[in-house]
């Protein structure tokens, strides 16, 4: 195969003293140097056409298997609670220290992301939070079980950035959306294999089943990413895949002059970004609300079984998994790859889902209804607010930090929200006669504010500039 000398551009690393430092810090994790590009334009179509179906489904399967991961004190919350290892407000703490340790993750890790070898990073550290579920089958103490959620948190973290970077590297600007709306399908997937697989093992085997379980799918999914992912296509001596693809927003933009880290830190001085920050956050709070203590309330608000609440609440992933790939295709086909409009729409979605859920009859099919519209609205929410909107308004050899910096966000308000709800259930719930009563009124409440929050500020930014 014949080479043509490569010109490095915005799309690439800098050379020099910067770089230098970087790949010390970095080191096994960091990515290697750029191929020249190759002459031949049949075998630059296949490598793309090949890659980027494994790409796709590493990213999108991989986090999705790794989600089990994350979301396992979810389901064994009441079992720890009715065996008196854990009260609520320590499953509180235990699940907030994820949540906070994943909020600085997301930052340290998105800005490392752009500079890291994707596929090295995403399977060690895919591989360390499976460890860490291993641990926790073993763990009652409050303080020990704060510290090893904590540190799954922290490797969970470079999940959603290093997925973000990949699809960035190899989707182009006006397929992003699609491609952005399958990878969001990965949260609901693996939402679902929680809910119905993991709370499965926990009603048979017991809590310690609920760890044990998606550690072992954790080790699978890291072996299977590291066989499937490809790093960046300058690493295999491919065009920018804009290039290949011949989409720009515009003209195509000129190479930027400054490093890396510079271009990362400018995206700190847009504005839209920092509404964006805090559009996600109070989203963040009413998605794991309902992860976190979804099961918690079907089971004693409605009355049913760890098996039943798992099964409705998978109901809501299943529906979450149209709703991301239907609003890939709405932002980018019906409102020209404009995410406002398919805010506003998805947002009106999920909170008439809320008030069937919580305020609506007793009755299977119009609750099923609820978590039908609940998941697919939330999902899109979550595939925009939570990444896609941030990344079509930053630079894209940057879409590592500005995932980052909307993370830290996110997942900070999700952390507070898991302080919040678990002070709340806690204050509401009462013994008669030995059995406890719960009164969710107060943090149901609290769950559909942040919503509408969280709408507002989304349609501040309906005419936000879109960037290459």
């Amino acid at each position: 195969m014949e080479y043509l000398a490569f010109q490095r551009d915005g799309m690439n690393r800098p050379a020099g003293e910067e770089s230098a430092m970087l790949r010390a810090l970095l080191g096994f994790f960091a990515t290697g140097p750029d191929r020249p590009v190759t002459a031949d334009a049949a075998a630059v179509d296949a490598a793309y056409r090949r890659y980027r179906i494994r790409v796709m489904l590493a990213i999108t399967l991989g986090y999705g298997l790794i989600y089990t991961c994350r979301l396992a004190l979810g389901v064994v919350k009441k079992p720890l609670i009715d065996a008196g290892v854990f009260s609520p407000a320590e499953l509180g703490h235990i699940g907030s220290a994820l949540f906070y340790t994943y909020a600085i993750g997301k930052l340290t890790n998105g800005f490392l992301a752009d500079h890291a070898n994707i596929r090295r990073a995403l399977a060690i550290t895919f591989l360390l939070t499976a460890l860490c579920n291993l641990t926790m089958g073993f763990v009652t103490s409050v303080w020990m079980a704060v510290l090893v959620w904590g540190l799954n948190g922290w490797f969970q973290s470079f999940g959603a950035p290093g997925g973000v970077v990949a699809m960035t590297a190899w989707f182009s600007n006006r397929e992003r959306g699609r491609a952005y709306g399958v990878w969001s399908t990965a949260h609901s997937i693996g939402e679902g294999l929680t809910f119905l697989v993991v709370g499965s093992l926990v009603g048979w085997l017991g809590w310690q089943a609920g760890f044990f379980g998606p550690g072992l799918i954790g080790i699978a999914t890291a072996a299977g990413v590291w066989f499937l992912l490809q790093d960046r296509p300058q690493t295999l001596g491919l065009p920018p895949v804009n290039d290949w693809k011949g989409d720009h927003y515009g003209e195509k933009p000129k190479a930027d002059p400054r490093s890396v880290l510079a271009q990362q830190l400018h995206i700190l001085k847009l504005p839209a970004i920092w509404v964006l920050c805090l559009a996600s956050a109070t989203t963040y709070v009413t998605r794991y609300a309902i992860n976190s203590w979804g099961v918690l309330y079907l089971q004693e608000a409605r009355g049913y079984s760890l098996a039943m609440a798992g099964t409705l609440l998978m109901v809501s992933t299943v529906a979450g998994i149209v709703g991301a790939i239907s609003f890939g295709l709405l932002s980018d086909k019906l409102f020209q790859s404009r995410r406002p409009p398919a805010n506003l729409l998805f947002g009106v979605l999920e909170l008439i889902g809320m008030l069937l859920i919580f305020f609506g009859p007793n009755s299977v099919p119009l609750l099923l209804l609820g978590m039908v519209l609940f998941g697919a609205g939330m999902t899109g929410l979550v595939t925009s607010l939570g990444g896609l909107f941030a990344v079509d308004i930053a630079p894209k050899r940057v879409a590592g930090a500005a995932m980052g910096v909307i993370g830290i966000f996110s997942y900070v308000g999700a952390a507070l929200q898991e302080h919040v709800s678990g002070m709340l259930i806690d204050r509401g719930m009462t013994m008669v006669d030995g059995v406890r009563h719960y009164d969710f009124g107060p943090v149901i409440w609290f769950w559909i504010a942040a919503s509408v929050v969280s709408m507002v500020l989304a349609a501040t930014l309906w005419r936000t500039r879109l960037r290459d």
